[in-house]
């Protein structure tokens, strides 16, 4: 939980607050702010965490691209926590609501967020981390999938992603194929409700023993999760004529060669499943809290490491190095 330090300047008391700063590339700083005050139409959310997301990474590694420091709490996205403070017209929302958010600033033991990008967390999902972004993503791109109970769906890369969409796809009746690298995490898929776990080891093979499961057809959707191109490569040649590709996948390290003659004589339907209107980010956020709250989804077995926020160094550290065992990353405050 948010601690509650307070600093006297010289004048009123002031409430402070840790946050996390990039310095620089691999150099993350704890720094003491004074706490934000919501304004017209925001909340602000005392923090019990966020997940650490694979699109921080790069900030954290260093590209030439960034500028340091990060803002205080930045990029941490993945916030829930308790509503603390509540700014003038806000009418859905009230203290001591716990809730996840759309915030940007969640590396930190409070975040302001407007109240459209809040949502409320039932009562059933008391004391169990939420990160609201990267489950709603999930539901997001299951739903631009478009999986039907008939299909055959390969999805390409089993972290966290993929292993929610994993569930989501098998439940809604699908044949799932699972393809990774990490042994553990084929474990998990089939776990999850894959009928079929390969691993990712042979580009040719893998094309080979799908065309067997499939009679020669490929697959009616594939799902690439991975974020380079030897896996965008694959998950288009696996998809059958009229199939869809969907790409996942976060790529982050500049441009893509497809194969257009393949891609126009299958005639796919090619998905970037990537949303970028914070509406949508939260419609898939209530879509998550729905089916974690029903019992549809369960990602707790999921989150596999969890940090201090003084740890967040160590948290991106293992991310990279992505050892046998992790899935997701939590930084609790």
């Amino acid at each position: 939980m948010a601690s509650d330090s307070i600093t006297v300047t010289g004048g009123p008391a002031t409430k402070t607050m840790r946050a996390a700063i990039i310095a620089g590339p691999q150099q993350m700083e704890i720094e003491h702010i004074q706490v934000p005050e919501p304004g017209a139409g925001q909340v602000r959310i005392r923090l019990e965490g966020s997940g650490v997301c694979g699109s921080n990474l790069p900030m954290w590694e260093g590209r030439p691209w960034f500028q340091y420091p990060s803002p205080p709490g930045g990029p941490g996205h993945e916030g829930w926590g308790v509503v603390d403070a509540v700014g003038e017209g806000v009418s859905t929302l009230t203290k001591g609501d716990r809730v996840a958010a759309l915030t940007y600033r969640a590396f930190a033991e409070y975040d302001l967020a407007d109240e459209g990008s809040v949502v409320p967390l039932p009562a059933n999902l008391v004391g169990r981390p939420f990160p609201g972004e990267p489950l709603g993503c999930a539901v997001n791109v299951f739903r631009r999938s478009d999986i039907q109970a008939e299909h055959t769906v390969a999805i390409i890369g089993i972290g966290f992603l993929g292993a929610v969409l994993t569930r989501l796809a098998s439940r809604a009746g699908a044949r799932v194929i699972a393809i990774s690298r990490r042994p553990f995490a084929l474990e998990i898929a089939r776990e999850l409700g894959a009928t079929v776990v390969m691993p990712m080891d042979d580009h040719a093979r893998i094309v080979e023993d799908v065309n067997r499961i499939t009679d020669g057809n490929g697959v009616d959707r594939a799902i690439e999760v991975v974020g380079l191109q030897g896996p965008l490569d694959l998950a288009a040649e696996l998809t059958r004529i009229r199939g869809r590709l969907v790409i996942a996948g976060y790529h982050q390290d500049g441009p893509r060669q497809v194969n257009m003659q393949l891609w126009n004589w299958r005639g796919l339907d090619v998905i970037n499943a990537h949303e970028r209107e914070p509406a949508k980010y939260v419609e898939g956020i209530r879509g998550a809290v729905e089916a974690i709250a029903s019992g549809v989804l369960n990602p707790s077995m999921l989150y596999t490491h969890t940090f201090q926020l003084d740890e967040l160094d160590e948290a991106f550290e293992v991310m990279k190095a992505r050892p046998d065992g992790f899935l997701k990353a939590l930084v609790v405050t």
